[in-house]
């Protein structure tokens, strides 16, 4: 045997090829799949295959991703946060505005609806209302004691009351059929008003007659330049505004003289028909009938 033996040379040793993909957790790695072999091993190396393909996120899902990572607090848009306020509070705050911008009242007033006969009727009634739950109970309810229960509301709605007249007083509105109707309600709010004991007391109500009662007159001069006042003896004015004096006791009797004298040319003949003033002329005096139109 030669000395110098022959020895092959042995085979490289290959290791497993290395991915380039994201590392994998240590129990899954070399885990043989259900043919016996290794998931690295047969793994399709492809680039539309690849691992970094399918766990690349799609627009969509990037966008939402951006949209959560944005979201934070933020205050309410202002149509929202009006929602929420009730109606004393946004009066507040409108007037709070408008007292510290003056510029800005004309352009609210030109936005807000112009309070209609009902509807300043209705908020006339609500402060009537806050009177009436502000007595006391049991006890004298025209006394001192129920006086001072009562006038801190007695004395907004007067105050509500010399507000609203004016605006449905000429020239502010041009319908006197709509003054007079204000009037006549608004009369009658005053006739409710309690009487006090104490004289003193019932100031702020004489004063309210007497205001009401320029403004009648101020609207029966008005009516009476139009159609010369028919309109106030056939809506049957005069004898509205003749009650309401008797229930002032005679306070409101400025008024009702006005209206006399604007209407006064007009009578009745005792047969139904309406004669001019002190002629004697009757509207049927020739005999055909001569139409009264309601101006």
């Amino acid at each position: 045997m030669n000395p110098l033996q022959f020895h092959p040379p042995s085979p490289p040793r290959l290791s497993p090829p290395r991915m380039g993909g994201r590392k994998r957790k240590a129990d899954d790695e070399g885990r043989p799949d259900d043919n016996g072999y290794p998931e690295d091993e047969q793994m399709n190396t492809s680039p539309s295959h690849s691992p970094n393909v399918y766990n690349r996120p799609t627009p969509s899902q990037n966008r939402i991703k951006r949209q959560r990572n944005n979201v934070s607090g933020r205050p309410l848009p202002l149509s929202r946060l009006l929602e929420t306020v009730d109606m004393n509070a946004l009066k507040s705050i409108l007037q709070v505005m408008c007292d510290r911008h003056p510029d800005l009242t004309g352009e609210v007033s030109s936005l807000v609806p112009r309070p209609t006969v009902s509807s300043a009727l209705s908020t006339l009634n609500n402060y009537e209302a806050s009177v009436r739950s502000a007595f006391p109970y049991g006890g004298n309810s025209t006394g001192d004691y129920a006086y001072n229960r009562v006038r801190p509301a007695l004395m907004e709605l007067l105050d509500a009351l010399s507000d609203y007249t004016p605006h449905f007083l000429p020239p502010n509105e041009a319908q006197t059929s709509t003054s007079l109707a204000f009037l006549d309600e608004a009369t009658n709010i005053i006739h409710r008003l309690p009487t006090w004991d104490n004289p003193v007391h019932n100031h702020s109500k004489n004063m309210a007659y007497e205001e009401i009662a320029k403004a009648w007159i101020l609207v029966v001069q008005e009516a009476a330049k139009r159609g010369a006042g028919i309109g106030l003896h056939t809506g049957g004015w005069d004898m509205k505004l003749g009650k309401h004096v008797e229930q002032s006791e005679g306070r409101m009797q400025a008024a009702l003289t006005q209206m006399r004298q604007s209407v006064g040319w007009m009578g009745d003949s005792g047969n139904g028909q309406r004669r001019i003033g002190g002629l004697g002329f009757s509207m049927h005096s020739t005999g055909v009938q001569v139409p009264v139109r309601s101006w």
